[in-house]
């Protein structure tokens, strides 16, 4: 079985932003301010966007195949957004695998839906429920309690609301490194100053929190003996290793300092 572990990260639509409260003349940055201040007036305190207001800037993932292991974000640094998020779908078109998340379906999906609309990104494979195959029918990537896509977030929480936890905190208490060097809320600070590239590097370390925690969740299913998840860790370490990438090799150090058992 192939599974297609996956996490976004997004900045402000400026260009909606523009559009949608004529803001024409003003700078990205003074644009982004004023979304900013509006969600705050309309919540009370959170400045966090309407889904549909977010852009995406880094896509990133974990596959793994019967054969392969490879973490890596999508696209280059300089691709932009419809690339990034048509080599997302075309993955889904070409090995139909088991998406992971955290918090897949009440953040990174709905964004990618939206923006996918925006850029008229064709991805059949993804939107089938059965009209065609009928496999979909009961197993497909839109419905909440299907499998085909595990939000983890989602289901550890009994689809309970008030159950939620944060990746960070769910990774750190399995021994997992969690959060190394920036978080979501400093993404639009990182773009803005022209790192891209930490940003798709705090964006690989996160779905490898993901995809760690995802691995514990096949162990207490019953999908992985304690044997088969010891030799699945051992395979992540061992690609970290022989990696030449500085934040994969820290997230490994890291992880070797906190693991419990």
């Amino acid at each position: 079985m192939n599974v297609f572990a996956f996490d976004i990260e997004t900045i402000p639509d400026v260009e909606a932003g523009r559009r949608l409260h004529n803001l024409e003349g003003l700078s990205d940055k003074d644009v982004a301010s004023v979304m900013f201040h509006q969600r705050r007036q309309e919540t009370g305190d959170s400045d966090f966007l309407r889904l549909h207001l977010h852009r995406i800037v880094a896509i990133s993932a974990v596959f793994r195949s019967r054969d392969s292991f490879k973490v890596w974000s999508l696209g280059d640094p300089d691709s932009g957004e419809a690339e990034l998020i048509q080599r997302f779908f075309d993955g889904i078109e070409k090995y139909t695998p088991t998406l992971v998340s955290w918090n897949g379906g009440g953040f990174d999906l709905p964004v990618l839906h939206y923006r996918a609309l925006r850029h008229g990104i064709v991805a059949r494979r993804y939107w089938e429920t059965g009209d065609e195959d009928n496999n979909f029918r009961w197993n497909n990537y839109l419905s909440r309690y299907h499998s085909r896509h595990t939000d983890l977030m989602d289901v550890l929480a009994a689809y309970q609301a008030r159950a939620n936890a944060p990746l960070d905190d769910v990774a750190t208490l399995l021994g997992l490194p969690g959060k190394m060097g920036m978080s979501g809320a400093k993404v639009w600070d990182s773009y803005l100053a022209g790192n891209i590239a930490g940003i798709r590097n705090y964006c690989e370390t996160d779905v490898l929190n993901t995809y760690l925690v995802y691995l514990r969740f096949e162990l207490i299913r019953g999908r992985l003996t304690h044997e088969a998840y010891a030799r699945e860790c051992q395979l992540v370490r061992d690609y970290l290793a022989q990696s030449d990438q500085t934040h994969l090799r820290e997230f490994l150090t890291a992880w070797s300092q906190s693991q419990i058992t």
